[in-house]
């Protein structure tokens, strides 16, 4: 098992001064597992906004995007944001497609907001044999997941952090590229 002395960047040596920070990306990116790894390395809470939804709706995504449509589930991915903005020093997961709208950025832009770019060959590998994607039950999975990144794309770019995930990246690499991207921020803003 690997320990945290593997992270150059230490907590100390950042001054996030208890803003939030925001993981965004496509489904399949890591953004739930990265969080979890950032959470404790800032001494932050960890919150996935999809498992909030969940929590608040009393039902799985696939159940509101099945019964209700993306439409409801995006306006209950909104309200779970603007809420968990009101709070301070938290790692929130965000969904995939949390960027779309356009009022989210007033809430994601009050945290420091980080991009895990996932090349798309390797989010597909990832997500091929998941059944949880409710985007992704379609004839043709893969030219979605494709659209939907291109769709994306721009937004995501908007991030103050953008990590371009490599394949053989382990989940702590990760990490410790967004904890070195964070400092690289502070340090740019702090001149």
């Amino acid at each position: 098992m690997l320990s945290w002395p593997l992270f150059s960047v230490t907590t100390s040596t950042l001054n996030l001064k208890n803003v939030n920070v925001y993981l965004i990306g496509m489904m399949g990116a890591g953004k739930s597992t990265t969080g979890q790894l950032l959470a404790q390395k800032l001494g932050y809470q960890l919150f996935d906004s999809d498992t909030l939804i969940t929590q608040l709706a009393g039902t799985s995504v696939n159940q509101i995007f099945a019964e209700q449509g993306e439409a409801e589930f995006r306006k209950l991915e909104t309200q779970v944001l603007s809420e968990l903005s009101a709070y301070t020093r938290l790692v929130v997961a965000t969904g995939g497609g949390i960027v779309i709208e356009a009022s989210n950025w007033s809430h994601l832009q009050q945290g420091l907001v980080v991009w895990l770019d996932v090349p798309l060959a390797y989010l597909w590998e990832r997500l091929q044999s998941d059944s949880s994607r409710p985007l992704l039950k379609t004839e043709k999975p893969y030219e979605t997941l494709e659209k939907l990144m291109q769709q994306r794309r721009h937004r995501y770019a908007q991030a103050d952090v953008h990590i371009v995930v490599k394949p053989d990246w382990s989940a702590e690499q990760v990490a410790e590229q967004v904890l070195e991207g964070i400092a690289k921020v502070i340090k740019t803003e702090d001149s």
